[in-house]
């Protein structure tokens, strides 16, 4: 296994979609960088000659992938939610912030669905015993 970015790779995989593993590397980008180094698109990870793993490593450093990556975005976030913008107040009420629909979706974001309102039936009947000077309306 060869480890990339803190990443353990398998051996059995492509360079091309080992590098999609990491955090922050997509296909485009994982493309873009294995042309610039000039590996193989189709080498194995098992196949790399350790002196691909450090050019390798050395391209990803320059790019913010994992740990890094992750506190961008949350120091992004919580400076939107200190500014008071609408996304920030979006992010910190848990609500989708890219202008998504709430009313019948947005269920990930917003959680189980919570029923308010309704009776079982057995409750009901027993509401109706308990008071039978209201003649069973409300």
């Amino acid at each position: 296994m060869a480890r990339i970015a803190g990443v353990d790779l398998q051996d059995s995989w492509r360079i091309d979609f080992a590098l999609t593993r990491i955090s922050g590397v997509g296909w485009s980008l994982s493309k873009k960088l294995l042309d610039e180094i000039k590996v193989d698109r189709a080498t194995r990870v098992a196949k790399l000659v350790p002196d691909d793993v450090a050019k390798i490593n050395a391209k990803l450093d320059e790019i913010p992938t994992e740990g890094e990556l992750a506190r961008r975005v949350r120091t992004n976030i919580s400076r939107l939610q200190a500014i008071g913008s609408f996304r920030g107040h979006r992010h910190s009420h848990n609500l989708p912030v890219r202008g998504q629909r709430t009313r019948r979706n947005a269920r990930t974001k917003r959680g189980k669905r919570k029923t308010i309102g309704a009776f079982k039936k057995e409750v009901l009947s027993k509401a109706k015993i308990t008071n039978p000077a209201e003649g069973g309306k409300k």
